[in-house]
């Protein structure tokens, strides 16, 4: 029997939960079909490990490009905790474990760790300097992520001569070495570009200033908040306003095939073997473009996407106290960058370009539970308990191909030593076990967040971050291109990460198909 909607949306994602709450809401007939069990894709929480009550989260952890808007439309039961340090950089310096402290609301702690660091008063006011114009351009791009695409000559007049230069047109890594002289503040500056992105920071594509934009624009602010009860209640929150609104959720559903004719469309599923079929006069997609051009059978000569990302869960019976005399929580509560100084970030990227695996290995840690204990039980916070999530960069799939236990095994070796070598005692020590002894670590290459999650490539962002604004002055003829979430057949829109303005947890491509749907069915109806 086929089964008749508005709106048919693959994937159950948080942006197709977004999507789905939105259209509903507008009093369309929205089925949402989500190949898992459940609904939420990366930004879920889990128990991790046997007989150990933690819910984790399992694959993205922060929150930053989420508009309260979105938040506020959907009335959603949601609250983001700010943390008390925004990042913690330990380094070597003649000898001694030393770091750079930087405080979210910046006190004279933040001041006096750059003069200690640097030695002097100008990387301070360069990076201030530089972050206000970061600041300034953040404030005129978030509001325009969930409205139609501006030109690039509008971004451009905006933004001004100043930034827009350095930002858009020039490898950011020409800029930072412009700007700042100590290779600890410019790897730190740095890594903001290179999250999920494989690219050198003076990549012509310019690959890495696009995440770096991305990762510094959220709200207008760029501060990366945590969710409280962990990234489940994110998605939570999502379902239950898709449901509330009246949209139809089937989980187990794996899309099969996608007909569409720009007016019509037919979406084929299985459940329990079961074949189905849904007739609708939109589909949005919240899967990778990788996958829905499989669904509309489409062969093309894309390249396929390829994350770089090494995704570590740990659950420890202790914080580690730190060679350099810092206090745990306030180096572990922030975004804490492990062998990230400049010249070790570009030599990462060079070793793992020629497929080795670098050494050593740079990433960065948080501890989510420093803001939020409620994802642990009470019984292992009031024992002290704490999470930690590493994210490893320059570690692309193409490392991980030939499926060596023994090289994943190497990378958790070389991310651990990395941060071991900055601690009085080793991570590993701190590190609980689950009901069986094993030690409370996961690991996630990009070939399990592929095999996970049905990411070509494991790449978090369903492919590179694209510009948030029409590329040249392009004129926008469509809904879709208006919008951003074209898919080449006029009623089938990319709503996932692979839209233009997609990536992180944001609900930003979810609600801008809804909004590209809703303004074709009104121009067709006109």
């Amino acid at each position: 029997m086929t089964q008749a909607y508005d709106v048919t949306i693959v994937g159950g994602g948080h942006n197709g939960l977004v999507a789905a709450a939105y259209l509903a809401r507008a009093g369309l007939r929205t089925l949402l079909l989500e190949r898992l069990p459940h609904t939420g894709g990366a930004a879920v929480s889990a128990r991790a490990f046997d007989g150990v009550d933690a819910r984790l989260s399992r694959y993205s952890y922060l929150v930053s490009l989420l508009p309260q808007q979105i938040i506020d439309e959907l009335e959603l039961d949601l609250e983001l905790r700010s943390r008390p340090t925004a990042s913690y950089t330990p380094t070597w310096r003649d000898g001694r474990s030393t770091g750079l402290l930087v405080e979210r609301r910046e006190s004279t702690g933040t001041a006096d760790s750059f003069r200690d660091l640097t030695g002097g008063e100008s990387d301070y006011a360069a990076w201030r300097e530089f972050y206000g114009e970061v600041e300034a351009a953040a404030q005129v791009l978030a509001p325009s992520l969930t409205q139609p695409l501006m030109t690039e000559t509008e971004v451009a007049k905006t933004l001004g001569p100043l930034t827009w230069p350095w930002l858009a047109e020039a490898p950011l890594g020409a800029e930072l070495d412009r700007r700042f002289a100590d290779d600890t503040v410019r790897g730190v500056v740095a890594t903001d570009a290179l999250i999920g992105t494989f690219a050198s920071m003076y990549d012509e594509g310019l690959a890495q200033n696009r995440c770096f934009l991305y990762h510094l624009i959220g709200n207008g602010t760029g501060e990366w908040r945590v969710p409280v009860g962990g990234m489940g209640a994110v998605t939570d929150s999502l379902l239950a306003a898709a449901r509330s609104a009246g949209a139809e959720i089937r989980t187990g559903a794996s899309v099969t095939r996608v007909e569409a004719d720009g007016a019509t469309a037919q979406t084929t599923y299985e459940i329990d073997g079961s074949e189905h079929h849904v007739d609708s006069r939109f589909v949005l997609s919240g899967v990778a473009p990788a996958v829905l051009d499989e669904l509309l059978g489409r062969v093309g000569d894309a390249a396929r996407p390829e994350g770089s990302q090494l995704k570590l869960n740990l659950l420890v019976r202790r914080l580690p106290t730190w060679r350099a005399g810092i206090d745990p929580r306030v180096a572990f509560s922030g975004t804490l960058h492990v062998a990230e100084d400049y010249p070790q970030l570009e030599a990462a990227y060079a070793e793992a370009a020629a497929g080795r695996l670098p050494d050593p290995l740079p990433g960065e840690l948080y501890c989510h539970t420093l803001t939020d204990p409620s994802i642990l039980s009470a019984d292992l916070a009031a024992r002290g308990y704490q999470t930690l999530t590493y994210f490893g960069v320059h570690t692309p799939a193409r490392l991980f191909e030939q499926g060596d236990p023994a090289v994943v095994d190497e990378a958790v070796r070389r991310a651990l030593d990395a941060l071991d070598q900055h601690l009085e005692e080793p991570i590993r020590d701190c590190l609980a076990t689950d009901a069986d002894g094993r030690p409370c670590l996961e690991v996630k290459t990009p070939l399990d967040i592929e095999a996970a999650l049905n990411m070509p490539g494991g790449h978090i962002f369903h492919g590179d971050l694209q510009w948030p604004w029409l590329d040249g002055d392009a004129v926008a003829e469509t809904a879709a291109e208006r919008w951003g979430v074209g898919a080449g057949v006029p009623n089938v829109m990319v709503c996932g990460s692979g839209a233009r303005r997609g990536g992180a947890v944001s609900g930003i491509g979810g609600h801008n198909a809804a909004m590209a749907v809703l303004e074709s069915a009104a121009h067709r109806s006109a």
